[in-house]
């Protein structure tokens, strides 16, 4: 179930490169902190980086999901153990 990324490895090289992107915006911040530049421009790219995270996160749970739901399928395992599991996951990262 947690490896569904592994299976599918568009998502995964999607997800990595979301990930490369969001450590390029850090850098830039990074380096605006340095050149003393506008606070509402760092605000703005922070912004940017924090929309970035979620939708990073919201994959891998969709994923997440996904995979709990067809293993839960195919093992005719109890859906509510699976989403109560899912619900602690999902609260971790709201």
């Amino acid at each position: 179930m947690d490896n569904i990324l592994g299976d599918k490895e568009y998502a995964k090289k999607d997800l990595q490169s979301r990930l490369k992107r969001v450590e390029g915006q850090v850098r830039g911040v990074q380096k605006m902190i340095d050149e003393n530049r506008d606070c509402g421009d760092i605000v703005i790219q922070l912004a940017a980086i924090k929309a970035a995270i979620n939708r990073v996160g919201f994959t891998v749970l969709a994923c997440h999901l996904a995979g709990g739901l067809k293993e839960g399928i195919e093992n005719d395992q109890d859906a509510n153990q699976f989403l109560d599991e899912f619900m602690t996951v999902l609260k971790k990262f709201s």
